[in-house]
């Protein structure tokens, strides 16, 4: 399975892969980017190896600082005033610093598949720009962060402390991003590595003297901000970075903005309290999956299932819907699914393209779960109830999952669930494993339904419960385990987050443009001469193909505050809105042909996209009529909510 995992152009997802991650030893993430075979290298991998390590002891003390906040609040009653503002301090350094060390992993988010239909010949310098492009971002963002520092001298934090502590962060992650990326670029030069360094140079100084010379003909920023965009996508750049040189560019070209502006938007867009929900959920599950929990539950329900037809992918189905109630992430519960239903359906002699389709269209269906990350994102981003938008998810991702269990029933084979495992664990263990993570689903799900709690101190919560209850069930968790999950978890939320701080800024920007204005009376328009069912046609359209082109948190984040208002003016239920929305995205992130998520889930699974895309295809018109069903019908996604007087 890691063979397969580096066929796989731009995805590499070493940190959450393969079977030994998820039931035994942590696996030894991917060796540096940029290589050690210098002194210079040698340095920068020791200087990264400390960050990162220090990223996971920063996700440690901010897992410890919201607990011992929750105590205090709701044991104790003596809540504490300060654990906000310095659990978001403590994010802000595991962002900027964890990202990166993910540069340096070469782990962030990016799409090959534009790069790929270039000419041959033309690929390898288009990759080599690529790099010096993330560099030059890297160092815009530096130079943003010093003016940025320099200005906070003199400003203090609500809590009396120096601002410049919370920017100090930002500037010492984009210079070592600087570094790491010059570092890359250059690992392997030949003569043509410094052939594109010399044309980046020319091209921007040549853009930079026609603005500056001959203002009357200068490139608008507006033309700026999508040449960026469309340029990073198809020289391979991740996408965090492809987000923050389309906003760099526009900053740069326009006079009337200070560079300063650029900085605070990349920080403003990740400091807030409620994203802290995503690294601590994402622990949380990495946890309770090393734990061997998933193992026990999948071979529970072989046990339970295993003789009815299309018994490995009704599984699949299944294991998938059950953890997306524990990580949020989606890309983690494939990992953890298919590293051991994928195996069990090779001894099976079962299709593993079969599978790994019902795999990814069961990542669209869990889209919806609680506690996704992507509904924490749109309800952060859009002011929407995240608990309101929890229960919306819950029924339609329920609908989903019953017509794709049929589906993989009328079209499954029978099989013998003998030949599943190697070998057979003791019933009362997989029960054990199951009532343990059957309770921290629970927990979560009350916790931020009843309104007692927010989804931040909830995730909290259920990461100590995972470390404590679950290592007391299962005994399987070592300090070097703990330590290398601390680890991959940060790395995971810091690639996370670098994305939502970079599309904060492209948002910001195309706020400045008045693109929300011009969108909103396009769209009122729309629905006031069609009705709003055509409104939702075309914001579903929007979220499939931007979900398949940005991933799944950048479209949100930049058209989650632009549509969500006018579907409220329109008469649209935000929580319906919502859940449509992130269906959408998740539809197009999942499908054929560039939707990052397939990617993902064949290099999970050592598949071939085009022989899982054929299998896919009817799954994806199944889950395209779920959708249709969940905008013609609000009540599916409106019912639950209501019911808790939430909507």
């Amino acid at each position: 399975m890691n063979e397969s995992l580096s066929k796989v152009p731009g995805i590499d997802l070493s940190i959450e892969d393969a079977p030994e991650t998820i039931a035994g030893p942590v696996a030894r993430p991917r060796a540096w980017e940029f290589g050690t075979k210098t002194r210079a290298g040698r340095h920068l991998a020791t200087l990264c190896t400390f960050v990162e390590r220090l990223c996971a002891v920063v996700l440690a003390l901010d897992v410890l600082v919201v607990f011992t906040s929750v105590i205090l609040r709701y044991f104790v009653h003596h809540p504490v005033d300060w654990a906000e503002e310095v659990a978001r301090g403590l994010m802000v350094l595991l962002v900027f610093l964890g990202g990166a060390t993910v540069l340096a992993r070469g782990h962030h988010v990016r799409i090959d598949f534009f790069c790929a239909l270039l000419p041959r010949t033309w690929r390898a310098p288009a990759l080599q720009i690529g790099g010096w492009v993330v560099a030059g971002t890297a160092a815009g963002l530096a130079y943003s962060a010093w003016l940025l520092l320099e200005d906070a001298a003199n400003v203090t934090t609500p809590m009396g402390l120096p601002q410049w502590l919370n920017v100090l962060p930002v500037l010492a992650g984009a210079i070592l991003m600087t570094a790491v990326g010059v570092a890359n670029a250059i690992t392997g030069a030949t003569r043509s590595t410094w052939l594109t360094f010399a044309g980046c140079v020319m091209a921007a100084s040549a853009v930079w003297g026609w603005n500056t010379f001959l203002d009357q003909f200068s490139i608008a920023p507006w033309g700026l901000l999508p040449t960026g965009f469309i340029g990073g996508l198809v020289l391979g750049v991740p996408i965090a970075f492809v987000l923050a040189l389309a906003a760099l560019l526009y900053f740069i070209s326009d006079p009337s903005l200070p560079m300063i502006i650029y900085s605070q938007q990349v920080m403003a867009g990740m400091d807030h309290f409620v994203l802290l929900a995503i690294p601590f959920f994402v622990l949380a599950g990495l946890v309770m999956e090393v734990n061997g929990m998933s193992t026990r539950l999948i071979e529970l329900l072989v046990r339970i299932f295993g003789r009815v037809r299309g018994s490995m992918n009704l599984i699949a189905i299944l294991a998938t819907a059950f953890f997306s109630g524990v990580s949020g992430s989606k890309l983690a519960d494939i990992a953890a699914v298919g590293g051991i239903v994928v195996p069990a359906v090779r001894r099976t002699r079962q299709d593993p393209n079969e599978t790994a389709a019902v795999l990814a269209a069961s990542g669209v269906m869990a889209e919806t779960i609680p506690p996704c990350i992507n509904m924490i994102i749109i309800g952060f981003v859009a002011n929407i109830s995240i608990g309101g938008l929890f229960l919306a998810g819950i029924v339609p991702a329920v609908v989903m999952a019953l017509a794709l269990a049929i589906m993989v029933v009328i079209f499954g084979k029978k099989v013998d669930p003998r030949t599943a495992f190697a070998t057979r664990k003791p019933l009362l263990r997989l029960l054990g494993g199951a009532l343990v993570a059957l309770v921290m689903v629970i927990m979560i799900g009350k916790g931020v339904t009843s309104g007692i709690a927010t989804s931040t101190e909830v995730s909290a919560f259920a990461v100590v419960y995972a470390l404590v209850v679950g290592g007391l069930a299962f005994r399987e968790l070592t300090p070097r385990a703990i330590a290398g999950l601390l680890v991959r978890a940060a790395s995971m939320a810091a690639g996370i987050l670098f994305i939502i701080a970079a599309a904060s800024s492209v948002a910001f920007a195309l706020t400045i443009l008045q693109i929300p204005a011009m969108m909103s009376a396009g769209m009122l328009a729309l629905a006031h001469d069609y009705g709003r069912v055509a409104f939702l046609a075309v914001s579903v359209l929007i979220m499939i193909v931007f979900g398949a082109v940005l991933e799944g948190a950048p479209a949100l984040i930049i058209f989650g505050p632009l549509l969500v208002p006018i579907a409220v003016q329109v008469g649209v239920n935000p929580l319906h809105f919502g859940t449509i929305a992130v269906t959408a995205m998740g539809l197009g992130l999942f499908s054929p042909p560039f939707g990052l998520g397939l990617f993902a889930t064949c290099a999970m699974t050592g598949t071939r996209v085009e022989d899982v895309s054929r299998r896919m295809i009817k799954y994806l018109v199944l889950l395209a009529i779920m959708l249709v069903l969940l905008i013609l019908v609000p009540e599916v996604s409106l019912w639950l909510p209501r019911h808790f007087n939430m909507a």
